[in-house]
């Protein structure tokens, strides 16, 4: 009889547990730049070059963090100020996870590789800075949730882009995109201390879905 009565506690205790895990799910992580996607995305595959004329591929953001933003070397504000921040927020970043910085020209009409060699080590050697044909850099971006149009005619037209960051995880998976804020006479801008906070707290708790 005492051992039903502890085999039903057993249960009851084990069904107490479960109810508390239904009813109570883990808190959502808070990001203060940005937002955790409830789920992780598959991006489109693709096939680019980097900077070095070596491929960069799916299979190139396996085993560690990848931050992605979009832009083009002759970007007047936005990229270069981008490029500059993140340069400077990368050792604290790396240091929380092994990650790669890539920046994704999508004027491959103009952004050679040699140009990007050169534009992308002023900031940092480090990054990488990836382009290819419209047609595998298009469904890649809108897998990401960035968008870009060209503006004007010429030789001399300009590119609007978004301005955020997309976190993608070591699986391949976009996981967080982080958003801009615009301040008076300044391009916008991701504040690195925020970043550096939110990338701790999405390493801390991210488990793989797969």
């Amino acid at each position: 009889m005492q051992k039903r009565i502890l085999v039903i506690a057993i249960l009851l205790f084990g069904l107490g547990g479960l109810f508390a895990v239904k009813f109570n799910p883990p808190k959502p992580i808070e990001l203060e730049s940005g937002f955790l996607f409830p789920q992780a995305y598959e991006l489109a595959p693709f096939e680019l070059v980097d900077q070095h004329k070596q491929a960069f591929t799916n299979a190139s953001l396996q085993g560690k963090w990848s931050l992605f933003f979009i832009g083009f070397t002759f970007c007047p504000d936005v990229c270069p100020t981008t490029l500059n921040k993140l340069a400077a927020a990368y050792p604290d970043l790396n240091k929380i996870a092994p990650l790669q910085v890539v920046f994704l020209s999508v004027d491959p009409k103009r952004d050679t590789q040699d140009k990007l060699l050169t534009y992308v080590n002023f900031f940092n050697p480090e990054f990488k800075a990836v382009t290819g044909e419209q047609t595998q850099i298009f469904p890649l971006t809108r897998s990401l949730g960035l968008t870009y149009a060209m503006v004007g005619e010429g030789e001399n037209y300009q590119v609007d882009h978004s301005a955020g960051y997309v976190l993608v995880s070591p699986q391949g998976t976009r996981v967080a995109v982080f958003k801009p804020t615009a301040a008076l006479g300044k391009p916008p801008q991701v504040l690195n201390d925020k970043l550096i906070s939110d990338f701790e707290k999405i390493v801390a708790q991210y488990k793989p879905s797969r």
